[in-house]
């Protein structure tokens, strides 16, 4: 794909912004970041969004901070519009719409290829293929886990149909500073780890949260892409709280994490569900990428044994049941880290990160 030219229109003129916007759009060339009409407004826009390339009419040129390419753009060629252009020093003059083609030979050299965003954190999908085994309680006393060791931990909920983590943390719908993945996403393209940080919902326990899309709202593969890689470099390990069921984007979440975490209840539907997933996932993902939690575990015909003879792989852990934990979340909160099954969760995360980091080490 050709790279994209990032842009910001610096013109007062309505006529000629609103022929430069449709002539932009339409070329494929150039994505139109902001549209500003002072010098005030151009200084901001280009410190804060830098772009690639400003197009500005001569007279808003020198506001144009150093560094940032511009083009002076007239809609007639005058010696006062030429000298303004020298003076700021522009890389090119160009006269609209005569020089229309000129104009977008020359918006194509800037194009800058975004460049991959280096990938620090661990990425665990945590999945289960029976709703109500405890997917979200794994998930979240996994990240309070992961925070108070000296990582950094996100959370990002990409279940569409779902809202749980938010629920389960009491993070309050339209509060504000909390933004969903579907909004996120519309923006993800131009974040910076740093943005995206700033971005995400602090939970009092030290981690990070992006909440699930709202209002059935979806987000493409392309953009759920990005949004798990700028989170992977933006801190040290990234939970994805994925849907039972899971579509494009979620499978690719799935297939492409360091380490996939299998919650199971001890009933033979759980088992079942989690037999026919794997089975759809086995040419996209190894075995050893598999870690099996048993979730809630009781009396029951099916024990903890059972997970290594049906999957051929011990549980990496077994979380005792709690008659505590419906209360808590449903009162949005989290277990005292003191707890039993808190400070079981924490020594199994710790062995859970361990192997990959490890595996980085060595390569």
């Amino acid at each position: 794909m050709e790279p994209v030219t990032r842009v910001v229109l610096a013109l007062d003129a309505h006529e000629v912004l609103d022929e430069l916007l449709h002539f932009l759009d339409r070329s494929g060339v150039a994505q139109v970041l902001a549209t500003v009409s002072d010098a005030q407004q151009v200084e901001a826009a280009a410190r804060h969004l830098e772009p690639d390339l400003v197009l500005a009419e001569p007279r808003l040129a020198p506001f144009v901070p150093e560094g940032t390419p511009c083009i002076a753009i007239a809609s007639r060629e005058s010696v006062a519009a030429l000298r303004a252009a020298i003076a700021a020093g522009v890389a090119a003059f160009t006269v609209w719409p005569v020089e229309r083609d000129d104009l977008l030979s020359r918006v194509r050299t800037f194009a800058v290829a975004r460049r991959p965003l280096e990938r620090r954190a661990i990425v665990v999908a945590v999945h289960a293929a029976r709703g109500g085994a405890g997917c979200t309680f794994i998930a979240t006393h996994l990240a309070q886990a992961i925070a108070h060791t000296d990582r950094s931990c996100v959370v990002l909920d990409v279940d569409p149909w779902g809202d749980d983590v938010a629920s389960a943390l009491g993070i309050p719908e339209g509060a504000d500073g909390i933004h969903s993945l579907d909004e996120l996403a519309g923006v993800v393209a131009e974040l910076t780890p740093e943005q995206f940080d700033a971005a995400t919902w602090a939970h009092p326990a030290g981690f990070r949260v992006v909440v699930a899309p709202r209002d059935d709202a979806t987000v493409d593969q392309a953009s759920l892409q990005r949004m798990v890689d700028v989170a992977a470099a933006s801190v040290d390990v990234v939970i994805v709280h994925t849907p039972a069921s899971l579509d494009a984007g979620t499978r690719w979440c799935v297939t492409t994490a360091d380490v996939i975490v299998e919650v199971l209840a001890l009933d033979v539907m759980s088992f079942r569900a989690s037999t026919r997933l794997l089975a759809r996932l086995a040419p996209d993902v190894e075995a050893d990428r598999v870690r099996f939690v048993v979730n809630r575990a009781a009396r029951s015909e099916v024990v903890p044994a059972d997970v290594e003879r049906v999957f051929g792989r011990a549980a990496a852990a077994v979380v005792p049941f709690d008659g505590s934990v419906p209360r808590l979340q449903d009162h949005g909160s989290l277990l005292s880290r003191r707890s039993r099954t808190a400070r079981g969760i924490a020594r199994w995360g710790e062995q859970l990160l361990r192997a990959p980091a490890d595996a980085r080490g060595a390569a």
